[in-house]
């Protein structure tokens, strides 16, 4: 049973709880985020509170909690778990409401440290199928816990043995997944959708990884050009880099984790490899 923070206490994890009139159970007004260690290392943790406080500021939720405040209190909760390696999830909630809408300045905070689970090695040696759904996140800056149409489109894909299902706005844009960021790869250019979407950390960092070896675009991308992409992968803090080989009912290119994905996966393992080592 894991340790968690809540609100300047270190409690267990069943005894973590919040109260039925915080505005996070009420309204669902809250932001979050989430990411891993590696080596005993938050992966690039100024950047992760940096997008939280930006959250909370987005939807005029109080944040009172300094960076440095923030990171304290994360790397406080990592002592009180023994995990050689952990995932780290932050939230800040709306807190109590006189008329149960209106919100106040009592945030609360929360941070809950799990041990990391990985994903199936199958995803990884041969790719996953995905698929895509009309949507578009509300306030696509914001990590909001408003989840019910990324939970509903994500259980459409389950439904179809798929694993993430991609946005794609009235322009035929594919955007970003419920809980991932997309790249495509077309001779060699590795190309990744770059409006509307929520940038993810591990996104951020990749592209600064591959720019020494490929040509890195950043721009909108239709369907059509995502269908007939020589090969695709989606990333996230969890998921890191996983090869897409199907999306929809579309074979992309030839079924294979393709070259260009393979590259890049070790190139993103070595770096989390040697993440936080002297």
């Amino acid at each position: 049973m894991g340790i968690f923070y809540i609100n300047g206490k270190f409690v267990d994890e069943n005894e973590a709880v919040l109260p039925v009139t915080d505005l996070a159970i009420l309204r669902g007004y809250a932001v979050f985020d989430f990411l891993r260690t590696y080596n005993g290392h938050p992966f690039h943790l100024e950047a992760h509170l940096q997008r939280l406080r930006n959250s909370a500021a987005l939807i005029s939720l109080h944040c009172p909690w300094s960076l440095e405040e923030l990171s304290d209190i994360v790397g406080k909760t990592l002592v009180q778990n023994d995990y050689p390696d952990a995932n780290i999830r932050l939230l800040i909630t709306g807190g109590d409401s006189e008329d149960s809408i209106s919100p106040g300045q009592n945030s609360r905070l929360l941070v809950m440290v799990r041990p990391v689970m990985p994903h199936p090695d199958i995803w990884y040696e041969r790719g996953i199928k995905i698929i895509t759904a009309r949507l578009n996140r509300y306030i696509h800056g914001a990590k909001s816990t408003d989840y019910i149409r990324a939970i509903v489109t994500l259980k459409d894909a389950q439904a179809v043995g798929a694993i993430e299902s991609l946005y794609v706005n009235k322009d035929d844009q594919v955007l970003e997944g419920t809980t991932s960021n997309l790249f495509v790869v077309r001779e060699n250019t590795v190309i990744t959708p770059s409006e509307d979407i929520l940038p993810g950390i591990t996104r951020d960092v990749l592209i600064e990884i591959l720019k020494p070896d490929f040509p890195v675009e950043l721009r909108p991308v239709t369907r059509q050009e995502l269908l007939d992409s020589d090969e695709a992968f989606i990333t996230s803090s969890t998921k890191e880099v996983v090869p897409v080989v199907q999306v929809d009912d579309q074979v992309i290119g030839d079924r294979l984790v393709g070259p260009v994905t393979r590259k890049i996966m070790e190139l993103f393992r070595s770096y989390t490899d040697d993440y936080g080592k002297p």
